[in-house]
């Protein structure tokens, strides 16, 4: 077997994965496979249209909708987000990370939105989940895996969110997820529409982007996957985590920005290219971002010391506005400049600015931590490398 076929046909005839669609493009070379079954029981193949829960994949298009606020002047990178979000105005910050939840000390500064898009706004997921303020994320915000029809709707969330002090003082430390998801709350409310249609409306329409949203429609089930996690006794079993006409098959109460869309390959694939081309739309018909916007979202913000400290989610890459950022070559995959994320659903995707290369990898198996799985790791070399 060779090719993406020979990456992805392995884990599906062990019958460790039930299925996946990859991409890879350099320059205008484009190679897509699609593998097994939408689901376990062997119903309907995979297909290049087949639609997928991709999870943190969400982030980036989150951030380039926030900038698009910013291009307008509706937003500043470095002003305080509190005239849209009081709730988050007059923050305390824990003592210490691990100290009490009601030992606390002012914030030195308001919270920015440069601050939400690169992870350094105080909220969010250290190497340590079990600090008694990170606690508070999963508990009232139900933070972690997408549940999109569990979680409050975004006035009683960023609320609930109010009530919970600061891991760390703004623009101190990089922290994982819980940003993105303010960010879709501000972008709502500065533009004065759900988050869902501002996204339809300003994003998606433009790119051709027909299979991406917070819903799948009753018409598209079909193409939807189901849902597995590995079993926790390590025999290598599939358990379900979400049917076809589970939670997605209706529009959430919260629309997570940091995690709740579904597409396909080939959506993503559109919002990819349109970075790579400095924000031009399709067929030269204008301008989605600026190049100056698509440059920051691309670019490493981290300093060394705040690399190290999300090096259980980063592994040593730095992050731009919505993704990382590769900065050093360290394994085969790595290259320089590379830009892109990971989504606990067992998606992945990436672009390069300076070579015009994309890949994407969806699948329906959940991650089991931070650190990504054999299978996608052999997909990046094969994207970097042939």
């Amino acid at each position: 077997m060779t090719g993406l076929r020979g990456i992805l046909e392995p884990p599906v005839d062990a019958g460790t994965l039930p299925g996946a669609v990859a991409l890879v493009a350099r320059g205008d070379a484009v190679e897509v496979a699609a593998v097994g079954s939408c689901d376990a029981r062997g119903g309907a193949p995979m297909a290049r249209d087949t639609i997928f829960r991709i999870a943190s994949l969400t982030k980036p298009i989150t951030a380039a909708a926030a900038l698009l606020l910013v291009e307008e002047g509706a937003l500043a990178l470095d002003a305080p987000v509190t005239p849209w979000l009081p709730e988050l105005a007059d923050r305390v910050v824990v003592r210490t990370p691990s100290g009490p939840v009601d030992d606390v000390v002012p914030a030195r500064r308001p919270i920015t939105l440069s601050d939400l898009l690169t992870f350094r706004a105080g909220y969010g997921f250290p190497a340590d989940f079990s600090l008694p303020a990170v606690g508070l994320l999963f508990s009232e915000l139900l933070q972690g895996p997408p549940q999109p029809q569990r979680v409050a709707a975004p006035d009683a969330w960023i609320e609930a969110l109010s009530g919970i002090p600061l891991l760390h003082q703004p623009g101190e430390a990089w922290l994982y997820n819980t940003c993105s998801d303010i960010l879709g709350v501000l972008i709502a409310r500065v533009a004065g529409q759900p988050l869902a249609r501002f996204l339809d409306e300003r994003v998606f329409a433009p790119l051709g982007m027909v299979d991406t949203g917070f819903a799948v429609p009753a018409a598209s089930l079909g193409r939807f996957t189901e849902q597995y996690r590995a079993a926790a006794d390590g025999s290598g079993a599939l358990e379900p985590v979400d049917a076809r006409d589970g939670q997605w098959s209706r529009e959430p109460a919260f629309p997570s920005a940091a995690g709740g869309l579904v597409s396909t390959v080939d959506d993503w694939y559109a919002f990819a290219r349109m970075l790579l081309a400095g924000g031009t739309l399709p067929a030269g018909s204008g301008r989605l971002l600026s190049p100056e916007s698509v440059r920051m979202m691309t670019t490493d913000w981290l300093t060394p010391a705040q690399r190290a400290g999300g090096e259980l989610f980063l592994e040593g890459q730095g992050w731009g506005f919505g993704g990382s950022v590769d900065v050093r070559v360290r394994d085969p995959w790595n290259v320089p400049g590379r830009y892109g994320w990971v989504g606990g659903t067992g998606t992945a995707a990436h672009l390069v600015p300076s070579t015009g290369a994309v890949s994407i990898l969806l699948t329906q198996l959940e991650l089991g931590g931070p650190t990504p799985p054999p299978l996608m790791r052999a997909f990046w070399e094969y994207a970097a490398n042939g």
